[in-house]
């Protein structure tokens, strides 16, 4: 069971309703402890006075605020307290809100708020239940761990989900980060007909355990290679080429691709997007931008073509694996479970998938 993280009164009008607080998501991020890279000797870092070697408790430290001309004023965990104007166990919706109105540029965190004892249970759900039938969100401020939060507050799944907001002026504004944006393009180009007609073949329904991180599960790959003895390449992938040099050609084959790919049903994802690359890359070569590419271009799309005339399932599957990337090749061999792929070369890995698949 999570650990509450703040605890206090939900308030709305007149009802009070006692909640806890805990975070509703987890980070699953791949944890390193630093070392020394000759004696594997552990780092550690400790609080110790400017100018001396002396450690300092956490007792006796103190905040510290800057002012001009190398001035700062210090204050005291209470004083800092003081802000919060009791407001520290407090949660008041103040408002409630259209949720499509607010943009997720302002969502930070979120957690769950759950009622901290029986008798809260009646309150909790009629509050629930009637911001599920009005469709409405409602928004306050609470101060936790020193700062103060806004908050918007709606149901979900049987429970009150509390996601923090940015406040407005914590927000860029964009043109303050770039001045040179592009203007507006017109609806009736034949570019902007294609990008809507593209995005539309590979709109689907949300479905979130369909993403999932896949330099982590690299990343793991490596260290259990790595504990077994196996050597690690270290090779570079080499970055995608442009696309840009025919921009309507490179949309109307990922049209094309996007099409193919939905037709046949389950194919992987990793096609469609080395398909898309494919066609960009053959664009490119049409226009004179390298002959290199032109020649990988043409073979790949030579494979395509001799798959679709109605070659055997194992040349078709041979041409799509050829297509990918060896970014997208060491995906589908950490989902194969092929050992050793951490230090495969491309054709390696390529082959290694085929004979897998």
């Amino acid at each position: 069971m999570p650990r509450q993280i703040w605890s206090g009164s939900l308030s709305f009008g007149l009802v009070n309703v006692p909640v806890g607080l805990v975070s509703a998501t987890e980070q699953k991020d791949v944890s390193f402890h630093q070392r020394e890279a000759e004696t594997n000797a552990r780092i550690r870092y400790k609080r110790v006075a400017e100018g001396t070697d002396r450690e300092v408790d956490y007792k006796n430290i103190v905040k510290g605020y800057e002012l001009p001309g190398d001035k700062f004023v210090t204050l005291t965990q209470e004083e800092v307290d003081a802000a919060s104007l009791g407001r520290s166990r407090s949660l008041e919706i103040a408002d409630f809100v259209d949720l499509a109105e607010i943009d997720p540029v302002y969502y930070e965190k979120t957690y769950y708020l759950s009622p901290r004892e029986e008798s809260a249970h009646e309150a909790y759900a009629l509050l629930r239940d009637a911001m599920e039938q009005t469709g409405l969100a409602g928004v306050g401020s609470f101060v936790m761990r020193g700062k103060e939060y806004l908050a918007v507050i709606r149901p979900w799944k049987r429970i009150l989900v509390l996601q923090t907001l940015l406040f407005a002026d914590e927000v860029r504004d964009p043109e303050d980060v770039n001045d040179d944006l592009p203007a507006a393009r017109k609806s009736t180009s034949r570019e902007m007909k294609a990008a809507v007609n593209l995005i539309e073949q590979l709109a689907t329904p949300w479905k979130p355990e369909k993403y999932e991180d896949t330099y982590r599960e690299r990343l793991l790959g490596i260290v259990k290679d790595k504990a077994k003895g196996r050597e690690i390449s270290l090779e570079e992938v080499e970055p995608e080429e442009s696309n840009v040099v025919d921009l309507m050609d490179a949309l109307r084959r990922s049209v094309e691709e996007a099409k193919s790919g939905r037709a046949g049903g389950g194919q992987a994802k990793a096609g469609s997007k080395a398909g898309a690359r494919a066609g960009a890359k053959a664009g490119a070569s049409k226009a004179g931008t390298g002959g290199g590419a032109g020649k990988r271009g043409a073979a790949k799309s030579g494979a395509a073509k001799s798959a679709g005339n109605g070659g055997s399932t194992t040349s078709r599957k041979a041409a799509d694996v050829a297509e990918l990337s060896k970014q997208e090749l060491y995906d589908r061999a950490t989902k194969l479970g092929i050992d050793g792929r951490s230090k495969m070369s491309r054709a390696q890995l390529q082959k290694a998938v085929e004979k897998a698949s």
